[in-house]
């Protein structure tokens, strides 16, 4: 089994293990990873995902052995938008295309390049290891970004970097991903996981409904002018401030989290 699920609590860390292929994603893979992060979004008692490759290496991109063997007429038809459901069709990679309601963070060791690059970047939040890199290495083959790379890097990065990384397919270190803006924490080798963790179970203590209305809205904003976005900020927020926020700042005023303490909030 290529993808496994490890629960501690509230933080789902879900596992892709394909280290002699430096988990490079064939097909089995992809099924698997989309049906684990549709069954954590659906999943009353789950509240942050953890994305980690497993065996050094977060993904390789999509598997090229593989994709050297497709020989039909139309061998990428089932990856069609056309007439599927909201829920898919899956990327070649897998969960690419899935717009969740819930957090998830990558943790990054080694390689995440080509299509594995468009992984890290579907994820909330990204932690790399020093030695982590990036780059859309699939430029050599003329095998085009189709997960996602074109829409969320130049969001994340502005579209002049973009532009840099996607033309040119050189390698990007940890710590120039960190300086861009394309992850938000560097760490030591083999901590990314550890750390990716630690900051799921500090998301997953908050009120769940509001970590995901603010998250949806600032996802939701794209696109907009700014009233637009300030209005659509305010129609999903205000439910969620009628129905906990104002007890929440009961909660302070009470003496609870005073002066930016986040160790005692209930």
């Amino acid at each position: 089994m290529s993808v496994r699920v490890e629960k501690s609590g509230a933080v789902w860390t879900v596992i892709h293990s394909r280290p002699q292929a430096r988990n490079a994603m064939d097909p089995e893979s992809a099924d698997a990873l989309q049906a684990a992060f549709l069954e954590f979004d659906r999943d009353e008692t789950a509240s942050v995902a953890v994305f980690w490759g497993e065996g050094g290496a977060f993904c390789a991109g999509w598997d090229l052995k593989f994709a050297a063997a497709l020989d039909s007429d139309d061998p990428l038809a089932e990856l069609d938008f056309a007439d599927v459901p909201d829920e898919g069709p899956r990327g070649p990679m897998g969960p690419s295309r899935l717009e969740l309601d819930k957090p998830v963070i990558a943790a990054v060791a080694g390689p995440a390049v080509a299509g594995g690059m468009e992984l890290a970047m579907w994820a909330d939040m990204r932690v790399m290891e020093r030695s982590a890199y990036m780059g859309v290495y699939c430029r050599r083959w003329g095998i085009p970004l189709i997960d996602g790379g074109t829409v969320r890097l130049p969001r994340l990065v502005g579209e002049g970097r973009a532009m840099d990384l996607v033309l040119t397919g050189r390698q990007v270190m940890a710590e120039e991903c960190e300086r861009i803006g394309l992850c938000e924490y560097v760490v030591d080798e083999g901590c990314a996981r550890d750390k990716a963790e630690q900051l799921a179970h500090d998301i997953a203590r908050f009120p769940q409904s509001c970590v995901r209305a603010d998250r949806r809205s600032v996802v939701g904003q794209h696109g907009l002018g700014v009233r637009d976005a300030l209005r659509a900020e305010w129609r999903n927020g205000r439910p969620e401030l009628a129905a906990g926020g104002l007890q929440g700042a009961s909660h302070f005023s009470a003496g609870k989290g005073r002066h930016g303490d986040f160790g005692k909030i209930s």
